[in-house]
């Protein structure tokens, strides 16, 4: 009989590549994925610059790591690279560079330094319109000369690397991005960037790690680390830790649960740290599980269906940490934007969880500072309404929401609270009692509703209307 002959089929580039670019990544979590591969590298510092120039805009993320030899650089371009990865290492799949810059761009180049002897520079790129004519999985060598003086300025005085994005279509949006509209969409995206990185890798910014500390510098200024637990608040407290077994698959390894319950609002040390202490997502969706992979911030709040968001626990903040030998049993996807808690540890995370969030319950419910009463004689009709872009006032009072919108787009609170000494007006049906939504609350649940690729959708679409009710 006549050996079978085996046929390798290589999978079409131009048709491939273009799938690849829908990973589910948005703008900040795409550059973050490149910070994980300069911790990885050995870097302290890391310069991540945006310039909006047109159709010449470009992002480049360059650090001061060990660098890459071309062979190296050639590998680390490779879809699905044999790169090993040590078992503590934040990069993971081999698909991190690639698919994280090309979901937001169509030309990728990588330079790099290794020597520190020698100042030889190797660059190469991935270009999706050479790939879309010859459909090849070709990567370009760039020529000393050729290369755009942000590849090559950062390497001329030390090892490292340079991660350069250009023909930024999907963040910008448009084929020719011209225009101020163009230019306020990328400095937003630049904020919502420095929020997502100082909170993302605020372990590496304090020095909490065992690797080296770094310094994260978005077009210049130093990024500054987002504690999620307040710990520089005096009277923030930090509850007993607790390490849980996990084991999967013949891996085992070690679960860290430190639980955290927040300040009141009248207990933090001013009406600013109480606004920085919200984080990105406010206070309510900041509640619950802080989940760490090797440092790393994955999951920043919710309560992974252990519970359900309330008003009343949302003082309760809990950090999870395990390393990167347990991916598995955490189901972490390609863009680490996705976690999930092993099946096997729910029930003691859930023992754990449960007198964490009465104690944050009993401290939110507590009554609040005593205030000077107030005169009861020649009361007005009813009691004065306070407008506050402040969270709900704490306080033993009933107290009722409503949302107006302001010209920013973003729902403004209006506080109707009951003063002693005046009519109780929320008893006699003069106070809404119905819950209305922000659009920070609506894209929120959205979002945790949608699959990975959706996500980034629904953003876009919700910058699109905080403008147009701003506009």
């Amino acid at each position: 009989m006549s050996e079978v002959k085996n046929d390798e089929l290589i999978p079409s580039a131009k048709r491939l590549i273009k799938s690849l670019r829908d990973m589910g990544y948005d703008f900040s979590t795409a550059v973050a994925d490149l910070i994980d591969n300069s911790i990885d590298a050995g870097a302290t510092e890391i310069h991540v610059n945006v310039q909006f120039e047109g159709d010449d805009s470009w992002v480049s993320v360059a650090d001061n790591g060990r660098g890459m030899t071309t062979a190296e650089i050639r590998e680390a371009l490779r879809f699905g690279s044999e790169t090993e990865y040590d078992v503590k290492n934040l990069g993971k799949f081999g698909l991190g560079l690639k698919t994280a810059s090309l979901s937001q761009c169509q030309v990728l180049s990588v330079a790099s330094r290794s020597d520190p002897k020698e100042s030889k520079i190797s660059a190469f790129c991935w270009d999706l319109d050479h790939i879309e004519r010859v459909n090849r999985w070709e990567i370009l060598p760039i020529k000393m000369d050729e290369m755009h003086r942000m590849l090559r300025e950062p390497l001329l005085k030390s090892t490292g690397t340079v991660v350069m994005w250009q023909k930024l279509d999907r963040i910008l949006g448009y084929k020719h991005p011209y225009g101020e509209f163009a230019r306020k969409r990328m400095a937003t995206m630049c904020r919502e960037l420095e929020d997502h990185l100082a909170m993302v890798f605020h372990r590496f910014l304090i020095g909490e790690t065992q690797r080296k500390k770094i310094t994260i510098y978005l077009n210049g200024n130093s990024v500054r680390p987002w504690d999620p637990f307040a710990r520089s608040e005096s009277k923030t407290q930090c509850l007993l830790s607790t390490e849980i077994p996990c084991e999967f698959e013949e891996i085992s390894g070690i679960v860290h649960i430190q639980p955290f319950i927040l300040p009141p609002k009248d207990e933090f040390s001013g009406r600013d740290a109480w606004e920085h202490a919200s984080g990105p997502k406010k206070w309510n969706q900041q509640q619950g599980l802080y989940i760490y992979r090797g440092d790393r911030l994955i999951q920043s709040g919710g309560w992974s269906r252990l519970r359900t968001v309330d008003e009343h626990t949302k003082l309760a903040r809990i950090a999870i940490s395990f390393n990167p030998e347990l991916d598995d049993a955490f189901k972490i996807n390609v863009a680490k934007m996705r976690v999930q808690l092993p099946v096997q540890i729910q029930e003691p995370i859930q023992r754990v969880i449960e007198p964490v969030v009465k104690r944050a319950r009993d401290r939110y419910d507590r009554p609040s500072k005593p205030s000077v009463p107030r005169p009861i004689s020649n009361p007005p009709p009813n009691p004065p309404v306070v407008t506050t872009g402040n969270p709900p006032i704490t306080s033993s009072s009933p107290t009722q929401i409503t949302s107006h919108e302001n010209p920013t787009g973003q729902a403004r609170p209006i506080v109707q609270e009951h003063t002693p000494g005046y009519p109780d007006t929320s008893q006699v049906g003069l106070v809404n009692k119905e819950k209305l939504w922000t659009l920070e609350e609506i894209q929120t649940k959205l979002e945790a509703a949608a699959e990975p690729d959706e996500r980034q959708i629904i953003s876009r679409v919700f910058t699109k209307l905080r403008r147009l009710l701003s506009g």
